[in-house]
């Protein structure tokens, strides 16, 4: 059944008999009407069926990638987050910035927060996708802008005493709950979060 959860949602999908190599723009699009799907209904009402007429292509088609609908959304799940930059250049307060800017782009793309909703709201019929949310775009980001404070510890520029997952806390939570105010972003919000934390960090 489609709603069925399996045990291994990182598994590879299954081996494909020789025939014609994948379309990427058919994965691409299904995968894209899954993530339309899931952040306006939800995982429970995701449906084979629409995902495939939205797509324009047979159910057929999508079973032979994702043998039921919990892969389907955790491919989904995983294609949407992309990768985290993470470069040192030695400035601190430049690298957070364009830290802060990817993470808050990331979010403000389509499906960003309607996705997150999601995820929460089902999070005790469908524990899996708040999951792998969390590990492959929360903890990537929070890992990045944890490297990028020791390398600051490295050279000086943040005393070994500062707390780094509290200011961790306040950059990427600053986001959410100005979300949730309503309150618009203002161009440069991602300069302005870092230069409200840095003076926790300096020696």
């Amino acid at each position: 059944m489609e709603n069925e959860h399996p045990t291994n949602l990182h598994a590879s999908t299954p081996e494909r008999a020789p025939g014609r190599p994948r379309a990427p723009d058919v994965d691409a699009r299904i995968l894209q009407a899954t993530l339309h799907m899931l952040a306006q209904h939800g995982f429970a009402r995701l449906s084979i069926d629409a995902v495939a007429a939205a797509a324009g292509v047979t159910r057929p088609t999508i079973y032979r990638r994702y043998p039921n609908k919990i892969h389907l959304a955790t491919a989904a799940l995983i294609a949407y987050c992309d990768q985290i930059p993470c470069v040192y250049t030695g400035d601190l307060r430049h690298d957070l910035i364009a830290q802060m800017a990817h993470f808050r782009h990331a979010l403000d793309r389509p499906y960003g927060m309607a996705m997150l909703g999601s995820m929460l709201a089902e999070e005790h019929d469908t524990p899996e996708l708040l999951a792998v949310f969390r590990e492959y775009l929360v903890l990537p980001r929070r890992a990045a802008l944890r490297a990028l404070l020791a390398e600051g510890q490295q050279r000086g520029q943040v005393r070994l005493d500062a707390p780094l997952e509290l200011v961790i806390h306040m950059l990427i939570g600053a986001y959410y709950a100005q979300y949730l105010e309503g309150t618009p972003f203002d161009p440069d919000w991602s300069t302005q979060i870092v230069d409200a934390v840095l003076p926790l960090l300096q020696p």
